[in-house]
């Protein structure tokens, strides 16, 4: 039994004891005790003085002393007022560390067949464009967190939606036909994503060109923009993709494609993958089919144009458009329609969208149509609303000059991961391949703790020089504590194993063992918070745990073999525990830096 389970069934046990009172574990409240106070454990007494008709001080000294004669893991206590303040029995800590030792995953809830299936949806990009700094944010968020309800006992289904039909495709599309001459990746040597995005970026200029000359031709700007031949042509082969036309359908799906393969290669280098992918093109029209459906049972309204309405005025909102008066869709539509696939798909218990704060009110709306239409989790459905992340001015600049490009980012966090390593001779003795896998696990390490250690509903500022600092809150000096004691592992010979009769433990071991046995606990507030700066924060805190410890007592040189035993158990279960949080964050941590 846990330490503070122990504790709470004593505290029950006592009331009813010394009081005659039967009290729920719910009413025992247990808090680290402060570090100016002896002890381990602090009991808030509060709650029973009323029972035991005495002084909050006078009642803390009752119970404290009931669990002290009763209770095998109290071996001392002192009251403050109306707290009661434990010391825990050093035979109560190596028994937990035993506990955790025995427990490869200790910590974390495995999902059973009946366990909630949560789905999670994040990147959700534009195949008009490669992926961006914005677009590794929510990559990273939305891969942490669906570890995170898994390692709280769901089913997880991660899922993409991808934004493949629509205007901006098609200014691609005509801008390739142009100006393109048969241009591939092949023939480029350029990534998918990034040839597609060139074009839209091509464009673009030709656009803006149109517009100049048309206004200089004394048009107004609002019209060129409507009058300007190629936004004319995008539209014409717009139409022409909704009526099918094979022509238009056949290089839009070549293109699409040079652009999938794009984002996989991107994917793969975030380490960040999906069970299932959706596309608009395939959501549209089934959004379509569910309005009309909402609209015959009276859940929505035709306006007089044709254009069907949802009115939202009784929960405090406006009205809302779902299909525009020539019968096209709208974003809200093609959600309805994914989340009409996906029920059908899978039988969801939570849904979770991984969506920047921009679309708070979008995601507001949707939860009660979906409710309004049906969705069993339309009511519940979590937004997982985050906010903008930008690098410092001047830092880095992307080849379209406005968006930091993911490929280059992550590029460039490897070569500064290698040349930090080389600078300061940490890899002198691995071989070159070893060398590269380094930097790209510590260059990505740095990369993704800097961004998820940020409360994810604020704006940040990533800034890759800071995050790949060897000291402080990041990634690096977390992996190199890592790979600081698995080295020290192999020095020592053989598995070490706690001493039968070991009963010698000093504060900072008890520390190191005490800030180990939260790691279930911070998992299941990450999981109820949406949080992975939650999992972040609690291994930086263990791993400045550990390091004061090993700054003060010698692990490999320490005379008592009893000793030695016991710290190097207690070490080797920090670095599973760094390892599997650091997972959570889908971050690696290498065996040697």
């Amino acid at each position: 039994m846990k330490i503070e389970q122990q504790i709470v069934s004593g505290v029950v046990a006592a009331v009813s004891e010394l009081y005659g009172q039967t009290v729920a574990e719910s009413s025992v409240q247990l808090q680290k005790t402060r570090p100016e106070f002896e002890g381990n454990l602090t009991v808030v007494v509060f709650p029973f003085v009323k029972m035991a008709r005495k002084s909050p001080e006078q009642t803390a000294q009752e119970l404290g002393q009931w669990l002290v004669d009763h209770c095998e893991a109290v071996s001392a206590c002192n009251a403050v007022k109306g707290f009661l303040n434990l010391v825990i029995a050093p035979e109560a800590w190596l028994q937990l560390l035993a506990d955790i030792d025995r427990d490869d995953c200790y910590g974390l809830k495995a999902a059973g067949e009946d366990s909630p299936l949560v789905m999670v949806e994040y990147s959700s990009p534009n195949t008009n464009k490669p992926l961006h700094l914005g677009h590794v944010r929510n990559n990273l968020l939305g891969w942490s967190l669906a570890k995170i309800m898994e390692a709280n006992g769901n089913r997880v289904v991660k899922t993409n939606i991808v934004n493949d039909r629509g205007i901006h495709i098609c200014k691609s599309m005509l801008a390739w036909q142009k100006w393109g001459n048969g241009e591939t990746p092949e023939s480029s040597g350029k990534k998918g994503d990034h040839l597609i995005g060139d074009y839209y970026v091509l464009f673009d200029k030709h656009y803006r060109e149109q517009i100049k000359e048309l206004v200089a031709q004394g048009m107004d700007e609002e019209a060129a923009k409507q009058e300007a031949p190629l936004i004319k042509e995008a539209h014409a082969m717009l139409v022409k993709w909704e009526q099918g036309d094979k022509e238009v359908r056949a290089l839009w799906e070549k293109m699409n494609s040079w652009v999938y393969a794009g984002f996989d290669e991107t994917y793969k280098k975030l380490g960040v993958g999906f069970d299932k992918i959706y596309y608009e093109s395939r959501t549209y029209l089934k959004g379509k089919a569910k309005v009309e459906e909402g609209l015959a049972k009276g859940l929505f309204e035709r306006h007089d144009d044709g254009s069907v309405w949802a009115d939202l005025t009784g929960e405090g909102l406006d009205q809302k458009l779902l299909l525009r008066s020539d019968g096209t869709s709208v974003y809200m539509t093609q959600d309805i329609g994914t989340a009409e696939m996906r029920y059908e798909d899978f039988p969801i218990d939570k849904m979770i969208y991984v969506v920047g704060n921009e679309q708070n009110y979008h995601f507001q709306v949707l939860s009660i149509l979906l409710d309004r239409l049906g969705f069993k989790w339309g009511k519940e459905l979590v937004h997982f609303s985050y906010g903008m992340v930008e690098l410092p001015n001047g830092k880095m600049k992307s080849r379209e000059g406005t968006v930091v490009d993911a490929d280059d980012l992550i590029a460039l966090m490897v070569a500064d991961a290698r040349r930090v390593a080389d600078e300061t001779g940490k890899n002198t003795d691995l071989s070159e391949e070893e060398k590269q896998e380094i930097a790209r696990i510590v260059g990505m390490g740095a990369l993704k703790y800097f961004i998820l250690k940020v409360d994810a509903r604020k704006n940040m500022l990533f800034n890759p020089e800071e995050s790949i600092d060897f000291n402080g809150n990041t990634g690096p000096f977390i992996q190199y504590t890592h790979a600081r004691i698995r080295s020290i592992l192999r020095k020592a010979s053989g598995q070490p194993e706690l001493p039968e009769n070991q009963a010698d433990i000093n504060e900072k071991e008890v520390e190191l063992i005490q800030k180990m046995s939260e790691f279930g606990a911070a998992v299941e507030q990450a999981g109820k918070d949406y949080s992975p700066s939650g999992i972040a924060n609690y291994v930086y805190e263990l791993t400045k745990v550990f390091n004061q410890f090993y700054h003060d007592y010698s692990i490999l040189n320490e005379p008592d073999e009893a000793k030695k035993q016991m710290r190097l158990v207690l070490a080797r279960n920090v670095a599973k525990i760094i390892r599997n949080g650091m997972s959570l964050l889908g971050i690696e941590v290498p065996e040697r830096m």
